[in-house]
Order: structure tokens, then C-alpha cells, then sequence
């Protein structure tokens, strides 16, 4: 199952740009992604990116930050 998102950007007056992906609540909820948790973003090819998370699926957030 797949869940499609676009690409948004900011164009910042001094000509710089920032891209934002957005994760849609289910996915996020079915990843049991948390607020503040780092991913890291893994290009794979020019067409798939993998994401790596920075904690065990397991481990919480409150207790990876001890």
C-alpha cells in the first residue's frame, strides 16, 4: 500500500529554497512515528528514497533522549 504526498516549497526572499514532504497521519501512525523523532533520509536512486530512523522501533522517544 502506497500513500502519495507532493512536494512543497518555500522561495525565501534571499533566494534560497527549503522542500517539505509531507507523511500523512496514517502512514505516521502505522510507522508509530513520534514529535521530535529524527529520520534520516537515505537516497536510494533518483526514484526512492528510504527513510532510517535514528531509534529502534521499540524504544521510545522519552527513553532514547536519557
Amino acid at each position: 500500500m502506497g500513500f502519495q504526498s507532493k512536494v512543497q516549497v518555500i522561495e525565501r526572499a534571499n533566494k534560497t529554497r527549503q522542500f517539505y514532504f509531507i507523511c500523512p497521519a496514517p502512514l505516521a501512525e502505522a510507522m508509530e512515528f513520534e514529535k521530535g523523532e529524527i529520520i534520516e533520509w537515505v537516497v536510494v536512486d533518483k526514484r526512492h528514497l528510504t527513510i532510517k530512523r535514528e531509534r529502534s522501533s521499540g524504544q521510545s522517544l522519552k527513553s532514547a533522549t536519557k
